[in-house]
């Protein structure tokens, strides 16, 4: 294979570890996402099915001792409808996502600027050396 081949096979394979590491990043947006609005958004709890009139919870974070933290001691449905573990393995979750994508868009676009470099660096010697040619004949 000569070496212009391998290089444009190297940059398809910098460009799909690229891709993949952007694919990552937004699957750990998604999580992030999920995350603040598990946290973020009051909600509704049915206290029996088809309930007419369900009960309105506050968001998570923002309680303080309201209706979701405290929910559990006084036989609230709060409390059961969004516990905290749920939020924290969505969290969780996203971290090592996340720096598998970062790594990974970094691979990939490092890898193809230094293979621009090295082509750019190739071309330059070969004109120094058609110039060199030159000159000596």
């Amino acid at each position: 294979m000569r070496s212009r081949e391998y290089d444009l096979d190297f940059r398809d394979g910098s460009a799909r570890i690229r891709t993949w590491g952007v694919v990552l990043l937004g699957v750990a947006g998604l999580l992030w996402t999920w995350c603040a609005v598990l946290l973020l958004t009051p909600y509704q709890v049915d206290r029996e099915p088809d309930d007419q009139y369900p009960k309105q919870c506050e968001a998570r974070l923002f309680t303080d001792r309201g209706t979701a933290n405290e929910g559990v001691y006084r036989g609230d449905y709060c409390a059961d409808e969004r516990d905290w573990p749920e939020a924290l393995l969505v969290l969780g979750l996203s971290v090592p996502v996340s720096v598998v994508g970062a790594a990974l868009v970094t691979t990939g676009v490092v890898s193809r600027r230094m293979s621009a470099h090295a082509e750019a660096m190739r071309e330059l010697d070969r004109i120094a050396d058609q110039r060199a040619a030159a000159q000596s004949e």
